[in-house]
């Protein structure tokens, strides 16, 4: 620990001690200092006066969302909440500001800074006790009020708001001890007060509720997460005194939380976003949580005549690209931890709704393939942008992304992608997170599988942060993502609930994205800390066109328990054996491993979450074995748009000589055949032969279409490729790729060198 940070953490337990002694001796907080006069409001993303227009535009463009809003204010008014992955809570009546209704516990209230609001048996899960206490179920109430004019919505606030104050009196309980949370509930309470201003018949309750949100900024400033949890709590945290202080500025302290905040938020933006446009946290929830804070607090700041950096608008940019293109085979997949928390509306906290930022991000930065990828207006631009944003999302002309292949190479997320049918395969192959890398999960080499919008192959979620069932063990660790489990263990050691004992280092070993074809290869030493060190190796071609071949080589000594899992969409039926298709639908896809493979299999239903706390059962295709390594495990992943009979059969090669390096396999169906050579790794310059084949690259796949279309011949990191029947792929040095393509009128040689092309390649031996 440096010294500033020492001196930080002193000051902040001192002040936590100050402000008890003061609550002891009968102190107000913040004191009774008096409102500037004569300071003009900031500027909302709306005035009293647009707010009409708002709920129009809500009524005419979203009427469902509009009729939904009003449900859910009723549903309020008698005390029933949907908090998280929970539906129909009750907190009582009047309500417990302090409960866990799910677990049926209850914090203590004591000075917040002794509260343990991790420990599960003093507090329960503090994610549901606080949901309830960032007050975004007012908004709801305030939004309803609009849209009918029925006051009770008003009063349930007012009277809540209150019984709050009457329940948490500054600085004890739980709900005063994550300077994060009390973020939340300031911009809850400026949403709703922005809401009820002007309204006709209402009492003026601007200077009450001012007093409130001086007491928060006063605690947010006071014990900011500068160095406690430096990520979206210290962004959320920014975010919170920035909108104090830009819309209320007749508060003292007003200007001072206006550029401390906006400092934080633009320092955040530089520390907290890779280069690459993914957050640090190494989860696709946080990285749309983190987009959130940075989306509104640059709209306020145009709004409020604050200079927003050209760098911090193209960090916006950059995560805006990083998700839709994530998101292009239907819903981003969810690396990570699913934090069940949103800035805008927490009910958006589903899987469709994380590409929800698109529908703003289009607007603001002209870009037609944001709108594409969103599909549709969102509620939340429609508060945001007003009828000007919605006018802009009219003309703005949506172009849909191309499914190239692409990489997020600092988060380590490779993307191999097909057009026909549109279908995408993500696989991890970064850190598990920054710092303690509390958000992100033990999934390397975990693949998911996305087409034509929906999830084929998922990675299950994350249950919740605490409990007493293990589920958050369970839920980020290795066996339950798309990868291999050795002897049980997963790739990381838990150390807490949000750090590891230890953490894998990723390798990437080769990224190949052509115009034809897509190679991905990677490694990790999560199982170096084995008696028996172990190294699992994947590699995964792709022929742009919904076939993978995913190839799984474990290297080391002994005798190992090896487990490598498929968690299945719960919408996926079985139809035989590796074969799936939707439920109301014919589409599917086929996991298919080499036949007399020699692995056990076994195919069951087990739980994943959705959202955070809620539970849903899926399919998992397991296969196991106990074996000496170095291990091989292959098999093709196959999109089918119709699922009727198997769609092929993947086989391996028996090899020629018992000590050849040369592993192959080949696919046929009744359309095409694909051979898949593998001479391993460093093979460059020594020649090899598998069958007809002859080569020294480490990769080789020959296709051959039985409709007499051609044949095309791949070769990776080597110099030739020669097959029967077929001209020789021939380069005069080694090169990363090469690629012949033949048909009844043309040949064709592509190469990440172009240069080294030989052009007088010769016919190889004929067929048969």
């Amino acid at each position: 620990m440096e010294r500033a940070e020492l001196r930080f953490r002193i000051r902040q337990e001192c002040s936590k001690r100050q402000d008890r002694w003061l609550n002891l001796l009968g102190w107000t907080f913040p004191g009774t200092r008096r409102l500037l006069p004569g300071v003009k409001p900031g500027t909302f993303f709306f005035s009293p006066a647009d707010i009409a227009d708002r709920i129009r535009l809500l009524c005419q463009r979203l009427p469902e969302q509009a009729n939904q809003i009003v449900r859910r204010a009723e549903r309020l008014v008698q005390h029933r909440f949907d908090h998280l992955g929970y539906t129909d809570l009750s907190y009582g009546s009047p309500i417990d500001w302090h409960l866990d209704p799910v677990h049926g516990k209850r914090a203590p209230k004591k000075a917040f800074y002794r509260v343990q609001y991790l420990d599960f048996d003093e507090v329960g899960d503090s994610k549901i006790i606080w949901e309830l206490n960032r007050h975004q179920h007012f908004v709801i109430l305030a939004k309803a009020y609009r849209l009918t004019g029925d006051t009770r919505f008003v009063d349930e606030i007012l009277r809540q708001w209150r019984h709050w104050w009457a329940e948490n009196p500054y600085p004890m309980g739980i709900n005063w001890a994550s300077s994060l949370e009390v973020a939340f509930r300031s911009l809850s309470w400026l949403w709703t007060v922005q809401l009820l201003e002007g309204a006709s018949g209402l009492p003026d309750f601007r200077g009450e509720w001012l007093r409130g949100l001086a007491l928060h900024g006063r605690h947010i400033e006071r014990y900011l997460s500068t160095y406690f949890s430096p990520n979206t709590h210290l962004l959320g945290e920014g975010v919170g005194l920035f909108f104090l202080g830009a819309l209320c500025p007749e508060l003292p302290d007003a200007e001072r939380w206006k550029q401390s905040g906006w400092k934080i938020v633009q320092e955040e933006a530089r520390r907290q976003v890779r280069a690459d446009g993914f957050h640090f946290e190494q989860s696709t929830y946080y990285h749309v949580y983190a987009l959130d804070f940075f989306l509104h607090a640059a709209v306020l700041a145009n709004l409020n005549n604050i200079a927003v950096l050209k760098e911090f608008e193209e960090t916006l940019e950059r995560m805006l690209v990083a998700l839709q293109v994530l998101g292009r085979g239907g819903a981003p997949p969810r690396f990570g931890d699913d934090d069940g928390g949103r800035l805008f509306d927490p009910r958006r906290n589903g899987s469709e709704h994380l590409l929800d930022p698109l529908s703003t991000g289009a607007i603001l930065f002209h870009r037609g393939d944001f709108k594409a990828a969103a599909a549709s207006l969102r509620e939340e631009t429609i508060w945001l942008l007003g009828r000007e944003g919605v006018s802009a999302w009219d003309e703005l002309e949506a172009s849909p992304a191309k499914m190239n292949s692409a990489a997020l190479r600092e988060a380590g997320f490779y993307l191999l992608s097909a057009d026909k049918p549109k279908t995408q395969l993500a696989v991890d192959c970064g850190p598990i997170g920054a710092d303690s890398g509390g958000h992100g999960h033990a999934d390397l080499l975990s693949i998911t599988l996305e087409s034509n919008g929906q999830a084929l192959l998922i990675d299950p979620g994350t249950g919740e942060y605490v409990g007493d069932g293990g589920d958050r063990n369970l839920f980020r660790g290795t066996s339950m993502h798309n990868t291999i489990t050795v002897d049980g263990v997963s790739q990381a050691s838990p150390a807490t609930a949000f750090s590891w004992a230890s953490r894998p280092h990723p390798n990437l070993e080769q990224w190949v994205d052509a115009p034809d074809f897509d190679y991905f290869m990677g490694s990790h030493d999560g199982y170096a800390r084995l008696a028996q060190p172990v190294t699992h190796r994947r590699s995964i071609f792709s022929l742009k066109n919904g076939f993978y071949l995913v190839r799984d080589v474990i290297e080391g000594k002994g005798r190992h328990q090896l487990e490598i899992s498929w968690h299945l969409n719960g919408e996926l039926q079985l139809i035989e054996d590796g074969l799936f298709r939707l439920k109301h639908g014919s589409a599917g896809f086929a996991v298919l491993p080499t036949e007399r493979h020699g692995w056990a299999e076994e195919f069951h239903r087990q739980a994943w979450s959705p959202v955070y706390g809620q539970k849903a059962p899926m399919n998992v295709l397991k296969f196991f074995s106990k074996t000496e390594v170095p291990a091989t495990f292959c098999c093709a992943i196959v999109r089918l748009e119709e699922v009727q009979i198997r769609p092929g059969i993947l086989t391996e090669i028996e090899r020629q000589a018992p000590d050849s390096a040369v592993s192959a396999y080949s696919y046929s169906s009744p359309k095409e055949h694909y051979t898949f050579c593998f001479g391993g790794a460093g093979t460059e310059c020594k020649e090899w032969k598998c069958g007809a084949i002859t080569s020294d690259a480490e990769v080789v796949c020959w296709t051959h279409f039985e409709d007499g279309a051609g044949d095309r011949v791949i070769l990776l990191n080597g110099t030739k490729a020669e097959v029967p029947g077929v001209p020789s792929l021939r380069f005069r040095r080694s090169v990363t790729w090469g690629e012949l393509i033949m048909n009844r009128d043309e040949r064709r040689v592509l190469s990440s060198d172009s240069d080294a092309v030989i052009e007088d390649s010769v016919i190889s031996t004929p067929r048969g």
